[in-house]
């Protein structure tokens, strides 16, 4: 995942910067960053798609 994707993501479910943050469990800080890489890490990919699909974080 780009972080142009990333902010298509957050477009897409209609999400402010901090929302997106908050879902994915970062500062907005670190999101904003995030949306300006070339590429972030597999797991945000991943964290984006089950936040897609309505799954809730797994429990521990």
């Amino acid at each position: 995942m780009t972080g142009e994707q990333l902010k298509t993501w957050r477009t897409r479910m209609r999400l402010r910067a901090g929302e997106a943050a908050e879902a994915l469990g970062v500062s907005r800080d670190t999101y904003r960053r995030m949306e300006g890489r070339l590429s972030l890490p597999k797991h945000i990919g991943l964290a984006c798609a089950a936040i897609s699909h309505g799954l809730p974080p797994a429990k521990g």
